[in-house]
């Protein structure tokens, strides 16, 4: 395993670049006897997986809250303005009509 030092994952692409080579160097150490490796490996393995379950559990909290506050946004929106709500979905429901049946011909 290499000793490097660890940069946490800012972005979500990284998050799961990180998780994907954490599970490439597990699966390297079950392959070879788990003897072999140093208590010092195991723990820095450990580490580094506890770090991006707590990273990812940030991330999904803050994107429940963001869609959380979208969607009150939007039912806030639909609310003070029915009949325009309404006209956009026929509108774009049309829309979308056309174009699936331009493509199916």
């Amino acid at each position: 395993m290499k000793n490097r030092t660890h940069i946490p994952a800012e972005t979500p692409e990284e998050l799961l670049n990180d998780l994907r080579h954490l599970v490439v160097e597990a699966e390297k150490m079950m392959e070879t006897s788990v003897s072999e490796h140093s208590h010092e490996a195991m723990e820095a393995m450990r580490a580094r997986f506890t770090a991006a379950q707590e990273r990812l559990s940030d991330l999904y909290d803050g994107t429940k809250k963001k869609v959380a506050a979208g969607v009150r946004s939007a039912d806030e929106a639909i609310r003070e303005n029915p009949y325009q709500s309404l006209a956009i979905a026929a509108g774009v429901g049309v829309v979308i009509g056309l174009l699936v049946s331009r493509r199916s011909k």
